[in-house]
């Protein structure tokens, strides 16, 4: 299930300008929630409110942000292959009429999602609080390197997904109510699944939850990190005139292109900084918070591949 709903993901980030979806996809997201990914997982490890981080008079919320409905409704790979009005019969309504729908996906992660009047709750002030956040979650009440927080909530009315697991997936879904022109029913509140094949996630939601957000992360300032790798570099072209001399053994050295350094260093500047060098007065010059991004959401399926 994890992997996939791996395209899904990816979508959604880019269809609602930056919102993810919680992995597990029942856990709640509130505003101000901190957590980190670990294996793939969403794991919350509190709130900077109900853990007296930040006052939360300190804080002023924008509340009941109405979301472009246009944008929570997508679907990829998902063909309507058929649609029209059928009709039925049962002892207490006799006949009746009602519409039907059958969607084909052509293939593994083939995704539908319909949401119905997405709204949001977020920090209107963030730029107030943000730097006594680092101070107290690198220094003064943690010593985190890497975490998140959550600056903005998502709900809906309801929602719907389908994932195929198969290239062979359909979804055939009816409704008995009037449909005028045969619209999409797919997600309606009075449709209701007449038969699924290979989908290996249907799931509905009828209730206000927060499942959807959008975050800040740690990072090492970038000054910081560029002065970091450009001393690195320097000190990686001087490894190959010292190991000559040092070791009594005749390595072969390349003294044209030393050894790479890469971005992924941002990890361990924090680690060769003497101690006592960070602390609560300098800790802003070292960290900074940026917008969560497509790179975050592909850490929630770092396990499972491509």
């Amino acid at each position: 299930m994890d992997h996939i709903s791996k395209k899904f993901y990816k979508s959604f980030y880019n269809r609602t300008n930056g919102f993810i979806p919680a992995k597990p996809f029942s856990q709640y997201m509130y505003p101000g929630d901190f957590f980190q990914i670990q294996n793939g997982e969403i794991i919350v490890l509190g709130n900077i409110f109900r853990n007296s981080i930040i006052n939360v008079e300190d804080v002023v919320f924008d509340n009941g942000i109405q979301l472009n409905p246009a944008s929570w409704n997508f679907n990829e790979g998902v063909s309507k292959t058929y649609s029209g009005r059928d009709n039925g019969h049962n002892d207490i309504e006799g006949s009746f009429e009602y519409s039907k729908q059958l969607l084909t996906f052509d293939g593994f992660g083939s995704f539908y999602f319909k949401a119905e009047t997405p709204e949001s709750v977020k920090f209107a002030n963030w730029s107030d609080f943000q730097q006594e956040l680092i101070i107290k979650m690198t220094q003064v009440m943690y010593s985190f390197r890497e975490v998140y927080i959550v600056t903005e909530t998502a709900t809906a009315e309801n929602w719907t997904l389908a994932i195929a697991g198969s290239d062979k997936a359909e979804l055939e879904i009816a409704k008995t109510s009037e449909n005028f022109g045969l619209v999409d029913i797919f997600g309606h509140t009075d449709s209701k699944t007449i038969q699924a094949r290979d989908i290996e996630v249907h799931l509905r939601e009828d209730k206000k939850k927060p499942n959807f957000f959008k975050g800040k992360k740690l990072i090492v300032q970038p000054q910081k990190l560029e002065t970091f790798i450009s001393q690195l570099i320097t000190d990686r072209t001087q490894i190959a005139p010292w190991a000559a001399t040092f070791y009594d053994y005749d390595f072969y050295h390349d003294t044209t292109f030393p050894p790479p350094v890469t971005q992924n260093a941002q990890a361990s500047i924090l680690d060769m900084l003497q101690a006592n060098q960070l602390n609560p007065n300098t800790a802003l010059q070292y960290f900074s918070w940026t917008n969560t991004n497509l790179d975050d959401v592909e850490k929630l399926f770092a396990n499972y591949g491509n």
